[in-house]
């Protein structure tokens, strides 16, 4: 049991970015294995899209859901602050067949690590200043929309016309003016994603590291 009078360290908050479908989730993943899942929350900023249950099922289709403008990142801020500071928050769930927010959370718990996952995230001034790491997924453009095309027709219940439609009209055109630029921000960059023994090794053994020596909160007044 832990004794009362310690000092609680503050959780370390690990921002993985990347491109759709460069393997955010399967670095996350690799590390989480790793570390063990009792240590670790895991957030994905897609899940604070906005609600767009306000509109025809054929204007949600017209929405672009790759400009930061389509997220409500300042909910995602406050989720975050709440949980370094030690207090669980409920995530939003999101149904990205029909565009609309469920009636349904999640409970998220604060622990020693929260993995901020998200392929917007270090182009947010706000969220960038939350990180302690910064880290961003690079893969080539080709192997990107191969993953994309298999997860959204299995996944997300859209048809091949319909992904390769939105990656030409929004996904490529946001990439270019949002995502790419992200890149220089982060503190690591992974080529490969997962897939990178290498450097997901690397990112263990920093994380561990950080865990093992932590430097405590200092109380506040």
């Amino acid at each position: 049991m832990r004794n009362p009078n310690e000092r609680i360290a503050r959780p370390k908050i690990v921002g993985v970015a990347g491109g759709s479908g460069s393997g955010k989730t399967t670095v996350v993943d690799r590390i989480v294995e790793r570390l063990g899942s009792d240590r670790v929350t895991c957030i994905q900023h897609d899940r604070y899209y906005i609600d767009r249950g306000d509109l025809l099922p054929r204007d949600r289709a017209l929405v672009n859901y790759d400009h930061p403008d389509a997220l409500e990142t300042p909910l995602l801020v406050e989720h975050l602050k709440k949980l370094v500071s030690g207090s669980p928050v409920e995530i939003p769930v999101y149904d990205f067949a029909s565009h609309e927010r469920t009636n349904e959370t999640t409970t998220a718990e604060p622990r020693e690590v929260i993995f901020l996952e998200g392929i917007l995230i270090l182009s947010d001034t706000t969220l960038r200043d939350l990180m302690d790491i910064k880290i961003f997924v690079d893969t080539d453009a080709d192997l990107r929309l191969m993953r994309r095309m298999e997860r959204d027709i299995a996944n997300r219940g859209r048809t091949l016309d319909a992904v390769v439609r939105q990656y030409l009209r929004t996904v490529r055109p946001m990439h270019l003016e949002f995502v790419e630029p992200s890149k220089r921000y982060a503190d690591v960059i992974i080529p490969e994603g997962g897939y990178n023994e290498v450097a997901v090794d690397m990112l263990y053994t920093k994380i561990a590291s950080i865990l093992k020596n932590p430097e405590p909160d200092t109380p506040s007044d």
